[in-house]
């Protein structure tokens, strides 16, 4: 006689299983995600800038007994080191018991955000108001900037060589910079039966109003923009030169908020990508050491492409690897350097769409992320063919998966594309990494309203992707 098949019990066996942190994790686990967010939201008002982010990074490496490669003569198994480049990128290790041509374990994260960046001769003058003209930086949506509040962030280097660190917009005492709108009474139809049609916002037209009063002297012809140097000059110094040796960055003035009633969601701007930066910089300082050297690399320039010296592409990531293998006494070759990439794993840990219930049209659904979840492996990214992408073996798909399943806390969800094939796509810095020979996957946060002035996060997600991180580095 045939066996009757409980079939509830095989579906639970052989289905993928989706499973919503809330709802699996203890009320001592939920505890543990707020608090973490609480530190979260800190750090995000602090780093709206990738110098900012680099900047608060290194204090939370100096804090956790991380030392400064450049400041030590050798080092050692379970010695803690890490080496800021250029203000803009950092780079953390714990030494593993192994030598390090065994090779290491590596989660890499990027610290810039989409923004706008001051033009290198910005200020005008035009109708009696002063402005600053801006070039938009990374993929945005232009029409979201016009009519929010927006901060300055940034350096200027004086021509006498003296470097100044600006932060206007923060306080509540500051002043804020908006960029104008046009009013829906002047997009009315122009006759009869006339399609209503919003007029689209140029790059050009993101233009930051700094002010309206003029000087006091008839003889000067742009008298609003000679007042906005004399108070640049008092404050900060600063002659109109100096702005082509500046690096401002209007960004948004809110703070990191909770967001809804039960306060499981963050409204912040720049969780692309310092959520993960942050899940990671917690992952080192808070895993145990271990066989293999661990490693956190926090990178600027990927919302343009990873192309410059603080970029993925760069090579200070050898470098890095050379000085280790120095200050350990292995030979430094690139010969060396390379044998470490090609014996290493890494993560790029970058965020991924979520679900959004009301765009469903161009979302794959049974390969999408949801906020809530868990941390998001993406085996793959690019887009239309998989062009610019980078796909994680199947073998290591499956490590990652058993390091996870491991800790019963870490919630994991799979996808893939970003998008329907012929909709969405996009790509990551694991191209780069896998570029050096270096095993790579996708695994992040899923977000509302990426690369929007506010984005969208879920606690849940932060602390499973903390979670995730500080287990591959442990195992």
């Amino acid at each position: 006689m045939a066996r009757k098949i409980d079939y509830k019990k095989l579906e639970k066996k052989l289905s993928l299983q989706k499973k919503n942190c809330w709802e699996v994790w203890p009320e001592i686990i939920r505890e543990k995600a707020f608090d973490f967010a609480e530190e979260y939201k800190r750090f995000l008002n602090a780093a709206k800038t990738e110098r900012e982010a680099a900047s608060e990074a290194k204090k939370m490496a100096e804090q956790n007994g991380f030392q400064d490669i450049e400041k030590i003569k050798s080092v050692k198994a379970g010695d803690k080191v890490y080496m800021e480049h250029k203000d803009k990128s950092i780079i953390l290790a714990r030494l593993g018991k192994e030598k390090l041509t065994k090779g290491f374990k590596m989660i890499m994260a990027h610290i810039d955000s989409p923004h706008l960046d001051l033009k290198v001769s910005p200020l005008y003058e035009e109708e009696s108001l002063a402005f600053f003209k801006t070039h938009y930086y990374g993929g945005i949506k232009k029409y979201q900037w016009p009519t929010i509040t927006l901060a300055l962030h940034g350096v200027v280097c004086l021509e006498n060589g003296k470097e100044i660190k600006i932060v206007i917009g923060e306080k509540p005492s500051d002043p804020i910079f908006m960029i104008t709108d046009l009013l829906p009474h002047l997009e009315r139809p122009a006759g009869p039966g006339a399609e209503v049609k919003e007029r689209e916002v140029q790059g050009e037209h993101l233009n930051l109003l700094v002010g309206s009063i003029p000087v006091n002297d008839k003889k000067i012809k742009e008298k609003v923009k000679l007042a906005i140097l004399e108070y640049l000059n008092k404050e900060y110094g600063m002659a109109e030169e100096d702005f082509a040796s500046a690096e401002l960055e209007a960004v948004p003035s809110k703070k990191a908020r909770d967001l809804g009633f039960d306060r499981s969601l963050i409204s912040a701007y720049g969780h692309d990508d310092r959520i993960c930066a942050f899940a990671a910089l917690k992952g080192i300082m808070s895993a145990r050491a271990a066989d293999k050297t661990q490693i956190c690399a926090l990178v600027d320039r990927e919302e343009i492409g990873s192309d410059g010296a603080t970029g993925a592409k760069s090579i200070f990531i050898e470098s890095f690897i050379s000085k280790l293998l120095n200050l350990s006494g292995q030979a430094k070759g690139l010969n060396e350097v390379y044998q470490v990439f090609s014996n290493s794993r890494a993560i790029s840990a970058d965020v991924t769409a979520a679900l959004d219930p009301d765009y469903k049209d161009v979302y794959d659904i049974r390969n999408s992320h949801r906020l809530g979840h868990g941390i998001a492996i993406e085996k793959y990214t690019g887009a239309k063919g998989k062009y610019s992408t980078s796909e994680a073996s199947a073998k290591f798909v499956q490590e990652l998966r058993t390091i996870f399943k491991n800790n019963k806390n870490i919630v994991y969800q799979l996808g893939g594309g970003l998008g329907k094939v012929d909709q969405g796509g996009g790509g990551t810095i694991a191209k780069y990494i896998a570029n050096r020979d270096i095993d790579i996957i996708d695994a992040g946060v899923a977000l509302f309203n990426m690369h929007a002035p506010l984005e969208i996060a879920s606690k849940a997600d932060l602390y499973s992707a903390y979670l995730g991180y500080r287990a591959f580095l442990d195992n």
